[in-house]
């Protein structure tokens, strides 16, 4: 996979230099304002998707279905991944922005790389920067793992990403069955995409900013993976969501996961389940930090509308495209909405 980003220097380490201005580069003009509403993403709880009663199924099954449908978001209850694990993540993950510069410097990205701490999607030494500094991995399948960056990082945090990465994988399996029978399709439609699927890790920080309504901590973007489950370290928020041209600020719920739906699964329900618009703001006071793991197909399969969901009522939305085209597409343009899935559509003209 092609995907590299240009070095960019250290947010957390510019935040400690008590600016009251914030450097030109990060000053991002012309913001969509904030709507405050009233309105959360929905919750959706796990077991009852599970269960047994199918009574109880199908009513939480009609609920993950319109969250998909309306919202592209919700966040994930009794999600079965142990407390211990999550507490010991989220201790760990904060942990790893607490090393020194000098340990940092071991993993930070090289030229011509994504992968370690940085930014993404940096395409050039002029682009306006975020406030915000990444740790990017690629976790997922572990043969594709950069073994100078893993084995370069603190030893506990590495052991319980390990279980952590596994855990993840099989939730997102679960979780795309459970939208194949919202969708009433086969599952193996959706899911033998997702064999030997692929797994990135991005690790968030956001340092307090003395002029937060001057700058974003992510710009407005959809996500390129299929799925993407949020781990919030700190109950600061921060992540807001576009629905019905409002940006509705995201409240994280104690041991929850948010989950997003991403432009492959827009494009795999053939536009059903949409990809939403999503950003990261910051604020004066306090620092915030997550963990999102990004869940796509294997790279060699072809990415394309799931065919029972073609239908002459609703024919194909997307063109079909390999995974690893799809990947390295997105990654060698900035953030920025949908701007790259928005190409891929199959336009009434039929181009």
């Amino acid at each position: 996979m092609d995907i590299t980003s240009i070095v960019v220097p250290s947010v957390q380490e510019l935040a400690k230099e008590q600016l009251t201005v914030v450097p030109d580069q990060y000053v991002i003009q012309d913001q969509e304002t904030v709507v405050l509403s009233s309105l959360q993403v929905p919750v959706l709880d796990l077991g009852k998707l599970l269960s047994e009663d199918l009574n109880l199924k199908g009513h939480e099954l009609e609920r993950l279905d319109y969250a998909c449908k309306e919202w592209g978001f919700f966040q994930l209850v009794n999600h079965g991944i142990s407390t211990s694990l999550v507490e010991n993540m989220k201790r760990d993950t904060k942990a790893l922005y607490e090393l020194s510069k000098e340990e940092k410097k071991k993993l930070w990205q090289k030229e011509g790389e994504m992968e370690g701490f940085g930014q993404a999607n940096v395409i050039s030494k002029e682009q306006k920067l975020e406030w915000g500094d990444t740790f990017f991995l690629k976790t997922q399948p572990p043969h594709s793992r950069n073994p100078n960056k893993f084995n370069q990082m603190p030893q506990t945090f590495r052991e319980n990403l390990e279980i952590f990465s596994a855990e993840l994988e099989k939730l997102t399996i679960k979780i795309i069955e459970l939208m194949a029978n919202a969708l009433a399709i086969n599952p193996k439609e959706m899911t033998e995409l997702f064999n030997i699927g692929t797994q990135f890790i991005r690790v968030n920080y956001y340092p307090p900013c003395p002029q937060p309504e001057k700058v974003v901590g992510i710009k407005s973007h959809s996500d390129a993976c299929a799925l993407t489950i949020l781990l919030q370290i700190s109950d600061i928020e921060g992540l807001q969501v576009l629905k019905d041209e409002q940006w509705i600020p995201v409240k994280p719920l104690p041991d929850a996961f948010i989950v997003n739906i991403g432009d492959m699964l827009e494009v795999i329900t053939n536009g059903i389940y949409p990809s939403i618009l999503h950003r990261a703001t910051v604020n004066t006071e306090i620092e915030r930090i997550s963990l999102a793991a990004f869940h796509g197909p294997n790279t060699q399969a072809m990415l394309a509308p799931a065919p029972s969901l073609v239908t002459q009522e609703r024919p194909a939305q997307f063109r079909k495209i390999s995974v690893l085209d799809h990947f390295n597409g997105f990654f060698s343009q900035e953030l920025h909405r949908k701007s790259y899935l928005n190409q891929m559509r199959i336009t009434e003209s039929g181009e």
